[in-house]
């Protein structure tokens, strides 16, 4: 953790008990949070149990808006998390200025982060590392269907590079993938990725 983000967590005062209870150090882990149900409310909750957590910017697009006092401008951002070893989170936001809108978006992505299963679920493989997904995951977003399939070690992600790059945050090194629809939209994309990895959650919690 830099000095920087050190000093942040040090300043930070909780505002529930969830978060006093990880300032405390009496909760170590998310996957003790996502074990007990809790809901994440903060995002210095995953910044200090994921301090190797790593942002990227998936994109920030000009919006417009028609009021009665003209037409208002702003800016909307897309952000996906990740610490490359389980954890994901995507979020987005906007705001009047981009900066404002990507630490909105960068926020929002925190508090909407789970854990991703990792496995090695391809056939061709079994070789039992943690570089892959375990079974196949489907996501759906608007027009935006992806499919993940667990692919042999050493494959890499098939994929387009902007999807290969949301993908990665996850932890996984190796994956076929499939999808359809409007993929260039960067929304429906990244949350499509996000309900993905949302439904194997829901799958492990049965």
């Amino acid at each position: 953790m830099s000095e920087e983000s050190q000093a942040e967590q040090e300043a930070w005062v909780p505002k529930t008990a969830l978060g006093q209870l990880v300032k405390d150090g009496k909760i170590t882990s998310l996957y003790e949070i996502f074990a007990s149900g809790y809901k994440v409310q903060e995002p210095e909750i995953v910044k200090a149990l994921l301090p190797g957590l790593k942002t990227h910017l998936i994109g920030v697009r000009v919006v417009q808006k028609q009021t009665d006092a003209g037409e208002k401008t702003r800016f909307r951002a897309v952000v996906a998390v990740g610490n490359e070893a389980g954890w994901f989170g995507v979020g987005h936001a906007k705001a009047q200025q981009a900066r404002q809108a990507i630490d909105k978006a960068t926020r929002m992505a925190m508090l909407n982060i789970l854990p991703v299963p990792l496995g090695c679920g391809s056939w061709e493989c079994r070789c039992g590392q943690p570089h892959s997904v375990p079974y196949v995951m489907t996501g759906k977003w608007g027009s935006v269907r992806i499919v993940i399939y667990p692919a042999p070690r050493g494959l890499g992600i098939v994929a387009a590079p902007h999807i290969r790059e949301i993908i990665s945050l996850a932890g996984i090194r190796d994956a076929w993938t499939k999808t359809f629809g409007s993929t260039s939209t960067d929304v429906s994309m990244a949350f499509a990725i996000y309900r993905a990895f949302e439904g194997a959650l829901k799958v492990i919690r049965k």
